[in-house]
């Protein structure tokens, strides 16, 4: 049996095809829509990957997601107002996908979903996983289960406060964690490029480039350490955009995360370790939670 997979990005879709074992066997990518022609864009990538071998269909998307099925809200995508995604896209497409199961959840949760099933966390009954990209998404595993919350909104770790009126966020609020520590949050701190400048700047070992990344770290290690007092993870994977560049700094993140740790001298530490699906985790998840549960 084969499934669809789609991760709803802040500027691309990805939709893969995998077997039961999380293996792609077909990919394809388009950019994301405005609100008004999302439920278009989904019913034409679920038609394309479709065949009669397909069994499920998982949707990750950016932002709340009810587990009735709702996309409440959305950082990213602008206009999204409790959209009844799956009742639409049965509406549109129904007869051409029959009784076929369609799923959707958070993007961020269905990537901690794949480094949890055939990634990184894979075997780890306690585990955080954290999306470094655009903004900070994630999902937690405790004692071997996907932690989904009352409604299902839990891992939205980029939203909660570091710096009490701090930077402006994309969801309203002042001082969010995603402010200071996402990919987006990086770039703002190198002014003569991206995130991506700035890490190949310290790794030629530029000083100014090193000081950026290390007031990056400290940054990502403040959230992480909020993440550790409440959940004690054994494991803390992260992934996005920024995973692909760990080497780079997720050893100065682990300094930082041992000062700011309670009671650090009395418990072991998490390992910090970098995601293993990278880019189409999300995709893979989507599937994967379809698949699996």
């Amino acid at each position: 049996m084969d499934f669809i997979g789609i991760d709803v990005g802040g500027t691309k879709c990805l939709g893969v095809v995998v077997d039961e074992s999380g293996t792609i066997i077909r990919e394809i990518r388009v950019l994301t829509p405005d609100a008004s022609q999302l439920i278009d864009t989904l019913c034409d990538l679920v038609l394309e990957l479709s065949s009669s071998e397909v069994s499920g269909i998982g949707i990750g998307l950016p932002g709340l997601v009810r587990s009735d099925g709702v996309f409440c809200t959305s950082p990213h995508i602008k206009g999204i107002d409790n959209l009844h995604v799956v009742d639409a896209i049965y509406a549109k497409i129904g007869h051409n996908i029959g009784s076929t199961k369609l799923c959707i959840d958070n993007d961020a949760t269905a990537a901690a979903f794949a480094e949890w099933k055939i990634g990184a966390a894979r075997g780890v009954h306690n585990a955080i996983v954290v999306t470094l990209g655009t903004g900070i998404g994630g999902g937690i595993i405790a004692g071997g289960q996907m932690y989904r919350g009352t409604q299902g909104f839990a891992g939205e770790f980029g939203h909660f406060v570091v710096e009490v009126g701090g930077r402006s966020c994309v969801c309203g609020q002042r001082g969010c964690w995603e402010t200071y520590a996402s990919g987006s949050a990086l770039d703002a701190m190198w002014s003569t490029g991206d995130g991506r400048d700035v890490m190949a700047a310290h790794a030629a070992g530029d000083t100014t480039a090193h000081e950026v990344v290390n007031e990056f770290s400290r940054w990502v290690a403040t959230g992480l350490a909020t993440l550790v007092n409440v959940c004690d993870p054994a494991s803390i994977v992260i992934g996005g955009g920024l995973a692909s560049a760990s080497d780079q700094f997720l050893d100065i993140v682990s300094v930082h995360l041992y000062d700011q740790v309670y009671g650090h001298h009395y418990r072991q530490m998490p390992q910090v370790v970098p995601a293993q699906l990278g880019e189409k985790a999300g995709a893979i998840g989507s599937a994967l939670m379809v698949a699996l549960q």
